[in-house]
């Protein structure tokens, strides 16, 4: 899965503000694991063929690299949420050990947290949560508390 995830970069790569040097992968992974515990398998979900598109009909999914805890959220940045309107957020953690993490490797636990509606989102807090070298990030996110989440087996069934 992830020597999948890394041969796609080259032709996924969008120009946007970074948070990390794996914010690609980062994506992709996501996508697969959910593809995984949604169609029953990574492969049966062609990430790239709906680049700038939502991920999976009405599910965005949303991933970050770092180490899992409790108090962690559903980020969706202010702009993003303006241009795409999908039903449902599914938020994914790839629990690297390292928050500066440049690499992810086999065996690393993706945790499906849970799932925000678009309506919840609309109506969490804004903020901006900086960047992971400390300093501001320039734009505002909507942030669920991970812990506030759906659980992800209320999601519908796929069509």
């Amino acid at each position: 899965m992830i020597d999948a995830a890394i041969a796609l970069i080259p032709h996924t790569k969008v120009d946007r503000t970074r948070a990390s040097k794996i914010d690609t992968l980062t994506g992709h992974l996501g996508e697969f694991v959910f593809a995984q515990y949604y169609l029953g398998d990574w492969r049966k979900h062609q990430v790239g063929a709906n680049k700038g598109q939502i991920d999976f009909d009405n599910i965005e999914i949303k991933t970050s690299a770092f180490p899992f805890n409790n108090r962690l959220n559903l980020l969706v940045r202010e702009d993003y949420a303006e241009k795409r309107k999908p039903d449902f957020y599914v938020q994914i953690i790839i629990d690297v050990k390292d928050r500066d993490a440049t690499t992810i490797p086999a065996g690393t636990e993706a945790i499906l947290c849970g799932f925000a509606t678009h309506y919840e989102l609309e109506h969490a807090k804004k903020r901006d949560f900086g960047s992971k070298s400390g300093c501001n990030s320039g734009y505002k996110c909507y942030a669920i508390p991970i812990s506030e989440l759906h659980p992800v087996d209320e999601l519908p069934s796929p069509s």
